[in-house]
């Protein structure tokens, strides 16, 4: 069956009930990557003339320029148009674990309605570039997958809220910090470690890195601004031990309160100009056209209970991870890379590796 995704649009009207067409976001999107206005109605699928009745439509609108149009050096966004765009960037970043839960759960009832009570494999995990291709490359196999954090994951594995559960383990003296937080949560006797990925985590800086920001310890100095991921989830708990390690002071930092729930919403801020820096994973970086600085790697593994392992439905889930799609998959993605990738380990061999990697 046909999966169907839940796709956020913007709407502005003013208080005369006039509203923008649709497509003048994607325009400016183009017009940002392009510079040129002929590539970005082309990207968008309109004529040229089109595209310049958009921009107009849009200057009468909000009063002022979206785009300033120079002969000979092509167009670029105005003060307004870049904050229009990376406005909805910025939306569209917290958005999507969001969205991305109510798609499984409408493409679930969908398939309930149509075919029956199938098997189901209910996924608890944090959000990430990599979890994303799941529901692409389970095809066959129903997915119910929700975003939450790697502690909530595994509270929901114990009791029984779901078949497969996410959480991250950092290499190095790091990871044993982060160790320390699951106790209580994995259980030898009960629990099984299914591979999945690797990551690198990092600083995630303007493009051309402006200001030289090249370590933890620049976080705290004079004049930075960070923008920080939410308490509960393991980028944070990866940063805040790094933090710790480096000995830098969190109530130093400019903008440590200032929380984002994604890796692309914490690019998005940077790339807006809010903030000078944030930490995530360097595929954000590129999306938004930013630089990285890696600092720590970091292996996202999967928890299951030991029985379930017999279960077709988690058979299935392995033979995906293992096959050469996936895997190709998650290697295309920056600072990813797939890490025994369907490979089922005891959680006394996973947890006794730490600080050996």
């Amino acid at each position: 069956m046909k999966k169907i995704s839940v796709i956020p649009s913007w709407c502005f009207r003013d208080e005369a009930g006039n509203q923008l067409d649709s497509q003048l976001l994607r325009l400016l999107g183009a017009v940002y990557r392009w510079g040129k206005l002929t590539q970005a109605a082309e990207e968008v699928g309109v004529s040229y003339r089109h595209a310049w009745n958009l921009l107009r439509q849009g200057d009468d609108f909000f009063g002022v320029p979206l785009v300033e149009l120079q002969r000979g050096r092509g167009a670029k966004l105005s003060v307004l148009g870049e904050q229009l765009l990376w406005a909805e960037q910025r939306a569209v970043a917290r958005l999507g674990p969001q969205l991305e839960s109510l798609g499984s759960e409408l493409n679930l009832t969908i398939q309930r309605l149509c075919q029956g009570t199938s098997s189901v494999l209910r996924l608890h995990a944090s959000h990430g570039f990599a979890v994303e291709l799941l529901p692409t490359h389970l095809k066959d196999l129903p997915l119910d997958l929700q975003y939450c954090s790697p502690h909530e994951s595994l509270a929901a594995l114990e009791r029984g809220a779901c078949d497969v559960a996410g959480f991250h383990l950092p290499r190095g003296s790091v990871g044993e910090r982060v160790r320390a937080t699951y106790d209580g949560l994995l259980k030898p006797q009960q629990h099984r470690v299914i591979g999945f990925i690797s990551r690198t985590q990092g600083l995630i800086v303007g493009r051309g890195n402006p200001l030289g920001i090249d370590a933890i310890t620049s976080l705290n100095a004079r004049g930075i601004r960070f923008v920080n991921r939410q308490l509960s989830s393991g980028t944070r708990s990866l940063l805040d031990c790094l933090l710790e390690e480096a000995r830098v002071p969190s109530h130093q930092i400019r903008g440590f309160d200032i929380e984002e729930y994604t890796h692309s919403a914490v690019a998005a801020y940077v790339a807006a100009g809010m903030a000078d820096v944030g930490f995530g994973v360097e595929a954000a970086a590129q999306k938004f056209g930013l630089d990285f600085i890696p600092l720590a790697t970091e292996d996202y593994l999967l928890a299951c209970h030991h029985r379930s392992l017999k279960e077709p439905r988690v058979q299935r889930f392995l033979k995906t991870l293992r096959g050469a799609s996936f895997r190709e998959a998650v290697s295309k993605l920056p600072g990813y890379a797939p890490n025994r990738c369907g490979e089922v380990r005891s959680v006394d061999e996973v947890l006794d590796a730490i600080g050996h990697r």
